[in-house]
């Protein structure tokens, strides 16, 4: 495959299977599964060949005219993999869960089609080349989760909907003034290792507000705080759906938005000089403890682990904000590691709903005896949201702790503790009640003669989990995450 073809056909090994689907009937079943699963294992192959050719230093870009003096760009990268591999692979878990969690249910191929478009949408955010191109991925990204979102159709999805729609439509105006803007000061705007502001000859201010106005517009779907409150009330959506908005999709484009718009447009340096890195990271640590500070308070299994999440992304912008090579590490691997860590409670969640009716904290009491394979692997990704050894998390919060203290910024070290402490103060009443408190009531719908998730449920947790503790034991290997995230910082960031 050429160079110029390998792009395209990423985004198209998802686009392709899901209009497809679209047009199946809900009884086709097995060619439902088939469609999706040879675009997501096609997607896995196109990946593995990109990835030994950029770590080699072969270029891939795929480009096309789109508007006048405009190109649509889609360009493999070492940045690129790091979220595409991540979707890619998350991506075929998922429909393997999706597949058994939606069994028997209404509209599966309505599903279907936007959840593989869904892909192709973060797969074409995760490929931009330019800015124009992540616009329109990022738009179409707004537009294939939404039917996701509101797939029940009953009240309470559709109301999670208009949240959704009211703040993303809002983020999207925002990020198109401030393209458009920065397309009339720069013209069409390509990323670029250390960033394209520093040959401008534009004034600080203007420069400053153009940042504001995309930082904002791409904050809408990294939660960040103000922003954020979309995302606990998309937690109405099928648990499928959840997994994918938190460690595939959109929160994920939004944090790979804030690196592409810090390093591959403005880069660290011309951000520092114009000021612009240090509010950054501000709200990052900001949304960081109010994530976890809200989470303590939500019965709802899923709400708490949506303001978890909140907290944990903003990890990723603490990263990227903080001037250092070492805090960049840690923001680019904690992309996958959240990844990983988020889907597994998801997946985890969704299976305690399925089998047993239990969608509260209070509910779960006597659940590790009875589902004792998927409270297990939710308490590894629990442990590592709270940065324990030897999983993954720990090596994210290692990296941005010495990352801050390399950059003389000691509070980071700070917001790192006050979050550490507040995950475990919400996940551990969750871990206790599993494993050590007897049930006092019977759970709302038991299935009775299963005695753990089906095993299209029950399998998508197991690897995950076990991704989380390999992410941390084999940090030190160059194929890890840690290792990639080193090669990105040093081929594209560094020095």
């Amino acid at each position: 495959m050429t160079g110029a073809a390998l792009p395209l056909a990423v985004v198209l090994s998802s686009a392709v299977p899901g209009i497809a689907i679209f047009f199946l009937g809900e009884e086709r079943h097995l060619a439902r599964t088939a469609l999706n699963l040879v675009g997501a294992v096609a997607k896995i192959a196109l990946l593995a060949a990109a990835v030994a050719g950029v770590a080699g230093g072969t270029a891939y870009e795929w480009r096309a005219a789109f508007l006048p003096g405009i190109d649509l760009v889609l360009r493999v990268d070492a940045p690129a993999l790091l979220f595409a591999v991540l979707s890619g692979a998350l991506w075929l878990l998922t429909t393997v869960y999706a597949v058994a969690y939606l069994e028997g249910a209404p509209h599966r191929s309505r599903f279907f089609g936007f959840f593989s478009l869904c892909v192709s949408a973060s797969m074409g955010v995760a490929l931009a080349g330019n800015l124009v191109t992540f616009l329109v991925f990022y738009e179409l990204l707004t537009l294939t989760t939404w039917p996701l979102v509101v797939h029940r159709g009953t009240p309470k999805a559709l109301r999670g909907g208009r949240i959704y729609l009211a703040y993303t439509l809002s983020g999207s105006a925002l990020l198109l003034a401030g393209v458009a803007w920065m397309h009339a000061v720069a013209g069409p705007v390509e990323f670029t290792a250390r960033g394209v502001i520093a040959a401008l000859d534009a004034p600080p201010s203007t420069l400053r507000a153009i940042f504001a106005l995309m930082a904002a517009g791409i904050g809408v779907k990294a939660a960040l705080v103000p922003l954020h409150g979309w995302l606990p009330e998309a937690m109405v959506a099928p648990a499928p759906v959840s997994a994918l908005l938190h460690a595939v999709a959109v929160v994920k484009a939004g944090a790979f938005g804030i690196v592409r718009l810090v390093y591959d447009v403005y880069g660290i340096e011309s951000g520092e000089r114009l000021g612009v890195l240090a509010p950054l990271a501000a709200v990052a640590g900001v949304t960081i403890v109010w994530g976890s500070f809200r989470a303590l308070f939500q019965d709802d299994l899923k709400r708490r682990l949506a303001y978890s999440t909140v907290s944990q992304v903003s990890y990723v912008v603490l990263g990227t904000a903080i001037v250092g090579s070492i805090s960049t590490v840690g923001g680019l691997v904690h992309l996958v590691h959240q990844g990983i860590m988020k889907i597994t409670l998801f997946f985890c969640a969704g299976n305690l709903a399925e089998t047993l009716g239990v969608h509260a904290v209070s509910e779960l009491r006597g659940a590790g005896r009875r589902m004792p394979l998927t409270m297990a692997a939710f308490t590894v990704a629990a442990l590592g949201m709270i940065g324990l050894p030897p999983f993954a998390g720990f090596v994210s919060k290692w990296y941005l702790g010495v990352g801050g203290l390399e950059a003389g910024q000691g509070w980071v070290v700070l917001v790192l503790a006050a979050s550490s402490l507040l995950n475990a103060a919400y996940f551990m009443p969750i871990l206790r009640a599993a494993w050590l408190e007897p049930r006092v009531e019977p759970w709302p719908h038991e299935v009775r003669g299963r005695y753990e998730a089906a095993l299209g449920l029950l399998v998508p947790p197991l690897v995950t989990a076990a991704l989380v503790v390999l992410a941390g034991l084999f940090a030190g290997s160059d194929l890890s995450p840690l290792g990639w995230a080193k090669l990105v910082v040093g081929r594209e960031y560094g020095p």
